[in-house]
């Protein structure tokens, strides 16, 4: 207002409800997803998870929704919602690539990688592109620093990176050709992989076999501690294969 008062505004109306047939359909996933605890409450972040499988991310309505089934206020499913960075506020991509700008990748090349992609996608951080298939996001350590520097896609690993192979990756994904992790699952949507977020079943063929190791650097202590001596040299140019690797 301009006359020198203060205005608080409309407050919020609630958040409207699921249609039927979802509200259905979401209410027999919940019941599963809350019968695996001993208390309900505990349901909350995979409820969010599997809300947000539904609409690729939480809404209000999501919040309302688990806060019915729980016994909990908005207010405190929103405050779960907006503390976790896993949770979407806003629409986002059918892929969500996170390029990892923490002190390892980003020495090794995190930082110009984030940065090519800005200018190659045309959005900032956390924007989508036109087309609905990315959204880009600057991430913390993913936990994987002898790959460094490394690219997530809904989570899954994308290793020993360059802005050239990071680009094409994107294009890739734009443009529906497959596209490979470097190891782990192969990919989903953003909403399939919340989806095996909350605790359901991935019935893809063969992705639950998918599996990846960690790197020769992550696995010296433990060879360590269990009296071996790691012959094959741990530090090794990008690309090229330690002698003894995987052995």
């Amino acid at each position: 207002m301009t006359d020198g008062h203060t205005s608080l505004g409309m407050p919020q109306l609630p958040a409207p409800d699921y249609p039927a047939e979802v509200r259905a359909r979401l209410e027999a996933d919940a019941k599963e997803i809350i019968a695996r605890y001993p208390g309900s409450r505990s349901a909350l972040l995979p409820m969010l998870h599997l809300v947000q499988s539904e609409e690729g991310h939480v809404t209000r309505t999501g919040m309302r929704f688990c806060a019915d089934l729980l016994g909990l206020t908005t207010a405190e499913v929103t405050a779960v919602a907006t503390f976790y960075s896993m949770y979407r506020r806003r629409p986002s991509g059918d892929y969500q690539v996170g390029v990892c700008t923490n002190t390892l990748c980003a020495v090794m090349g995190g930082d110009a990688i984030f940065e090519e992609l800005k200018q190659h996608l045309g959005v900032g951080n956390e924007g989508t592109t036109d087309d609905g298939k990315i959204t880009l996001e600057h991430i913390e350590c993913n936990a994987a620093c002898d790959f460094a520097p490394v690219v997530m896609v809904n989570w899954e690993f994308f290793d020993n990176q360059t802005p050239e192979s990071a680009k094409r990756m994107v294009d890739d994904l734009r443009a529906g050709r497959p596209v490979e992790p470097t190891r782990g699952a192969p990919l989903c949507t953003f909403k399939e992989t919340a989806r095996i977020l909350a605790g359901f079943p991935d019935e893809r063929e063969g992705a639950v076999e998918a599996t990846g190791g960690a790197g020769p650097a992550s696995l010296v202590g433990l060879r360590l501690a269990k009296g071996e001596n790691p012959h094959h040299k741990i530090v090794h140019p990008r690309g090229e294969t330690a002698s003894g690797e995987g052995e």
